[in-house]
């Protein structure tokens, strides 16, 4: 019912930035907590930021606090990463996700309820 679609993501040089977005339909998007995950080659599915329904509560990733920051506009159904500061080990797919579960432990993938198909970013040192 709910489908989520990502994008922005590109190649991008060390120490660049880039905007991935996330939009939202089919469902109501106020209610969700969205997060964000990545996964790089040969790797798990790794938690990167997560943000409330409301925009009050925000967590990340120790890997990306102080270089990402995670927000959202109600209004146009959409979630957005901003990644500044970008390194090569920030390559991976990038996946927005959403829940309906309103706790406030954000980082565990298997309590969210949909995905995006995934946006590659890829950082070149």
């Amino acid at each position: 019912q709910v489908q989520l679609v990502e994008s922005g993501g590109g190649l991008v040089q060390a120490g660049g930035s880039l905007r991935l977005s996330c939009v939202a339909s089919g469902g109501s998007f106020n209610t969700y907590v969205m997060g964000w995950f990545r996964q790089a080659p040969g790797k798990e599915r790794e938690f990167v930021a997560a943000v409330s329904w409301s925009g009050k509560n925000t967590d990340y990733a120790d890997s990306v606090k102080g270089r990402f920051t995670i927000s959202r506009d109600n209004a146009k159904n959409t979630v957005y990463l901003q990644m500044n500061s970008l390194k090569p080990e920030d390559t991976g797919v990038y996946y927005c996700a959403a829940r309906w579960d309103s706790g406030t432990y954000y980082q565990t993938p298997s309590t969210y309820d949909h995905w995006g198909q995934g946006t590659q970013v890829t950082v070149s040192s």
